[in-house]
């Protein structure tokens, strides 16, 4: 269900024509008339929500109906920092303080002073890092790299993230106490894919913006290709949307897209479309499953290859028999109570060995192919630039 543009509240049109959102979708009205309603409280915000859904416009949203409008906004990207000078950056460092340093140089939440600092992929912060911010946050004191004088800043912080938060400090890679002070109020994203037909209104504008911006004829749309979009999960969202409606604009101006012509603009093993949300649409989950259990089967079995290689006892259940527990599970268990199926337990607790090689293989095959730019696999693997570093040193893949 959509919300018609002339029944939102006139702050939510001002904001959405301000810093050109597109789309009425429930959802990401929600999340703007949240951040527009946090603005005037000076609370940490975290943006939530999927790599590429859009979560850069909201902090500009806050700052520009917050008391700090009229000073600075500095926007951060913390996962395209080096981990080695990622301190300097945001707080500064003293002339000698390290090799290169030459003179004294402010950080950001110097420069931001009185102002907002936008921290995006937030959860990529080394844990030393973490403890900095969070001091920042607690008392709004800091120290440069290489001084002993503390320092006050009188900022509001805004920080996104695509990663799972809870998980992250699970696993101890996000300190806890600092993500529940970054998080007083969170704002979640939606995914494209839950937007409804905000996915053609956003596929006109992309398109109408590129043959404009380069005086190109326009294109089209058959209903085929129409459904076909709204379809489509879009895993990379708005920025992935906005990429091949691009492409479109450019090879097929003047031309009305076909289902056929538009697959060839989307990745290779993109062909299966999943129901967009409306009402008599009904998605098999039964055929789902059973595309889930032969991808487990099969990667259990080139594990068991690998254990009898090296002379160890096969674990592999029939596929009957992990089906038929599954279907046992899932008849007989309500959806929130049903525990993992004992060959995917198999699979991620007794093979940590398999699955580091899984992840080796994966990181080397995607460098690879992309000739061994990190950035572009990164970007193929969804991970940040900084993990993918990490990843290569500690598999020996430099």
């Amino acid at each position: 269900m959509q919300i018609a543009n002339n029944n939102l509240p006139e702050d939510i049109q001002q904001a959405k024509l301000r810093f050109g959102i597109v789309g009425s979708a429930p959802a990401l009205v929600g999340a703007v008339q949240r951040a527009i309603k946090v603005a005037p409280i000076d609370l940490s915000v975290l943006v939530v929500g999927e790599s590429g859904a859009g979560k850069e416009f909201f902090p500009k949203i806050i700052h520009a109906y917050s008391a700090r409008k009229h000073a600075k906004y500095i926007a951060v990207n913390c996962g395209a920092i080096p981990e080695g000078t990622i301190d300097s950056e945001l707080f500064g460092h003293e002339k000698g303080s390290f090799t290169g340093a030459v003179a004294s140089r402010k950080g950001y939440f110097e420069e931001a002073d009185g102002g907002t600092i936008f921290l995006d992929e937030v959860a990529e912060l080394p844990l030393t890092t973490q403890a900095r911010l969070l001091r920042v946050l607690e008392s709004g004191e800091f120290l440069k790299v290489g001084s002993s004088t503390v320092q006050r800043t009188n900022i509001r912080v805004v920080a996104a993230t695509n990663v799972d938060m809870s998980r992250a400090v699970a696993e101890g890679r996000f300190r806890e106490d600092l993500y529940y002070r970054l998080s007083t109020v969170q704002i979640s994203v939606p995914p494209l894919r839950d937007r409804g037909s905000d996915i053609m209104l956003l596929a006109r504008k992309f398109a109408s913006d590129f043959s404009e911006r380069y005086r190109l004829p326009g294109i089209s749309f058959s209903d085929e290709a129409r459904r076909a979009l709204l379809h489509y999960r879009w895993p990379g969202n708005v920025r992935q949307l906005k990429n091949v409606i691009e492409q479109l604009a450019l090879f097929e101006a003047d031309n009305t897209v076909s289902v056929d012509t538009l697959q060839q603009y989307l990745p290779a093993n993109a062909t299966v479309f999943t129901p967009a949300l409306s009402g008599s649409d009904r998605y098999d989950y039964q055929r789902e499953r059973e595309m889930l259990f032969n991808l487990i089967f099969r990667m259990q079995q080139q594990i068991d290859e690998l254990r009898a290689r090296a002379g160890l006892q096969s674990t592999l259940p029939s596929k009957a028999e992990t089906v038929d527990e599954f279907e046992d599970i899932t008849q007989q268990t309500p959806a929130s109570e049903r525990p993992v199926p004992m060959a995917l337990t198999k699979f991620s607790i007794q093979q940590p060995e398999a699955n580091t090689e899984a992840e080796r293989r994966a990181i080397k095959d995607a460098l690879d192919r992309n000739d061994g730019r990190r950035k572009a696999a990164a970007r193929e693997l969804n991970i940040s630039e900084r993990t993918l570093y990490r990843k290569i040193k500690e598999y020996g893949l430099e």
